[in-house]
């Protein structure tokens, strides 16, 4: 395992096809209520099936080479549904309906009441993957400015005020599981570049309350959305430089996709950044050198100490042979750097 490059994934990889129906997961949208009809295997032992893939995605992140690993979300509908819809206050059995000009229709969870986190979601989470595997781990939460972004409010006067209880209820949990042992914990903030207006007005104060008083290692990801379900991205981010004023240790940016004007990475101060260096819009595996081109790039203008490797986004909706290449051919490619930085 390595210091210098470490490499890590996002968060999530995919489930196999025996646990979710990824016919049913890749036709609709990115859930924020719960999407129960993605589970092939019947309730009484889903949370069993789900541990055995868990041992699979680990496995195969330990042997493509990754230093520092996550469960693969496998046990997610979603990277935010899981825990947004276990709080007290938000009510997923009937939600909200949106409806939109090409006839989709996407659900939102109702916030009724006071939101309140009344016990761990991830806890569990945390302990099994430390059990199986030997190497620093990550787990990850939604963050409360995505989280009430995706949310339709019923009940708060204003929405900074739903969105300060949320960053409690993400603190709590994430007390938790740094009490728990995780080496990293990852706050998942992709919404921020789709309201840039109610960032700026209080996604960083929301971001330091979810993340206050916490010991561990932290990390913010910011990105521009699943390839599977957005194309034409944009080249610079509209909300990152503001970022520096977190109390993240660590800010995770998608960069090979959108082919990312890496001088941006200036402007995070002494931040560590989790590069993105894997296109998860081309199926095609990356060769070992492209990997190391990228990385490259990053060396010009941010230190070795402070840049860990990834892909640009949690790999859910890959077919898993084309992650797990992808995952060796990050670890190869950080490999040929590391030995020409020595």
């Amino acid at each position: 395992m390595s210091d210098i490059l470490p490499t890590t994934v996002v968060g999530s990889y995919p489930q196999p096809d025996w646990l979710v129906d990824r016919d049913v997961l890749k036709a609709h949208s990115v859930p924020r209520v719960r999407m129960r009809d993605i589970w092939r295997i019947p309730e009484p032992f889903l949370e069993q099936a789900q541990d055995d893939a868990t041992i699979v995605a680990i496995r195969d992140m330990e042997t493509a080479g990754i230093d520092i690993v996550t469960d693969g979300e496998i046990r997610r509908e979603s990277y935010s549904n899981r825990f947004a819809t276990a709080l007290e206050g938000v009510d997923i059995d009937n939600p909200k309906a949106l409806h939109h000009p090409n006839g989709h229709v996407s659900y939102l969870p109702r916030v009724i009441g006071k939101i309140r986190r009344t016990s761990p979601t991830e806890v569990r989470d945390l302990d099994f993957l430390r059990r199986h595997t030997t190497r620093r781990t990550k787990i990850t939460l939604p963050g409360p400015f995505t989280m009430a972004q995706q949310a339709h409010n019923e009940f708060y006067p204003d929405d900074e005020a739903m969105i300060m209880d949320f960053a409690a209820a993400v603190n709590e949990e994430a007390r938790d599981l740094s009490a728990a042992g995780a080496t990293v914990i990852q706050l998942d903030e992709p919404w921020l570049r789709n309201n840039v207006d109610a960032a700026k007005r209080y996604a960083v104060k929301a971001i330091n309350r979810a993340l206050e008083g916490i010991s561990t290692t932290t990390a913010l990801h910011l990105c521009f959305g699943y390839a599977h379900l957005v194309t034409g991205k944009p080249s610079g981010y509209s909300f990152l430089s503001e970022l520096a004023d977190t109390s993240a240790a660590q800010i995770s940016i998608e960069a090979a996709q959108p082919k990312l004007d890496l001088g941006v990475l200036k402007d995070l101060g002494q931040k560590t950044v989790i590069l993105g260096v894997i296109d998860l819009g081309d199926q095609a595996v990356e060769s070992d050198e492209t990997v190391a081109g990228r990385i490259r790039a990053a060396l010009k203008v941010i230190a070795p100490e402070r840049l860990v490797l990834a892909p640009d986004c949690g790999m859910k909706y890959l077919p898993r042979d084309i992650a797990f290449g992808k995952l060796k051919a990050l670890s190869a490619g950080a490999a040929i750097v590391r030995r020409e930085l020595n």
